[in-house]
């Protein structure tokens, strides 16, 4: 990854030093989900004053925003899940899953391999409880929604933000291109089945500690592009990127 795959402001050193642990991340297609996310909240690790509240998203004033945080789990031996930014406040711990184009590839086979029904995670996870066990039974499926790992990323975020004394929110930021980087159209019927799934799970863990919140990169660049001291990096985005 070289200078030239940021966008004008963004901090790059601060940018590779954030990511450079991850691996197999590509940086350098304006297809990329990982380039569009470090391009985006990148801007904002030196700035993190400038960041609004995201649209929809209980969470106050951001202190930090940090890229692609390893969510740890209080269990041994068990691969803890990844978030692709993380923004702290005073009374809240925000994390943002993102997603581009993935929901409309082939889906990936995902399981729960971690002893979560070894823990007691109390009432306030009961309703993430239901929807894992629905999951691992395979009575409650998602095509394009990754539902498996949304859910280990709330398990998570519930760890990281009692240690925090702070309330929790899993942000599901996700795009709904129109078309594919080769100019091919992606199915409307994809996009339409994918946002119903989302509102299922929405729905289904409504109530719980970790609070869902669905949100199109659409509506958080039009919230930007209303805001002058972010118009220029909102314009940079979108002029990169192209529809999302």
């Amino acid at each position: 990854m070289t200078d030239t795959a940021f966008l004008p402001g963004v901090p790059a050193e601060a940018v590779l030093a954030s990511l450079g642990r991850l691996p197999g991340s590509d940086f350098d297609s304006p297809d990329s989900s990982s380039a569009l996310v470090a391009n985006t909240f990148g801007w904002f690790l030196d700035r993190p004053r400038q960041l609004l509240p995201l649209p929809g998203v209980p969470m106050g004033l951001p202190e930090m925003v940090e890229l692609g945080v390893e969510m740890q789990l209080p269990m041994r031996s068990t691969r803890h899940p990844r978030l692709d930014a993380v923004v702290t406040t005073s009374t809240t711990l925000v994390a943002i899953a993102s997603k581009r184009y993935q929901p409309f590839r082939p889906p990936k086979a995902a399981a729960f391999t971690e002893p979560f029904d070894a823990r007691d995670w109390g009432p306030g996870m009961a309703r993430f409880g239901v929807l894992r066990k629905a999951l691992t039974a395979g009575q409650q499926t998602f095509r394009h929604l990754d539902a498996v790992t949304l859910v280990k990323q709330a398990y998570a975020l519930r760890s990281q933000s009692v240690k925090r004394a702070r309330g929790a929110v899993l942000v599901y930021l996700h795009a709904e291109p129109q078309t594919w980087g080769n100019g091919k159209p992606v199915d409307p019927k994809a996009i339409a089945r994918h946002r119903s799934e989302v509102t299922s799970f929405a729905r289904a863990v409504k109530g719980d500690d970790v609070t869902f919140v669905a949100l199109t990169w659409a509506e958080l660049l039009a919230q930007w592009a209303k805001t002058p001291a972010l118009v220029a990096h909102t314009a940079a985005v979108k002029g990169w990127f192209g529809g999302l």
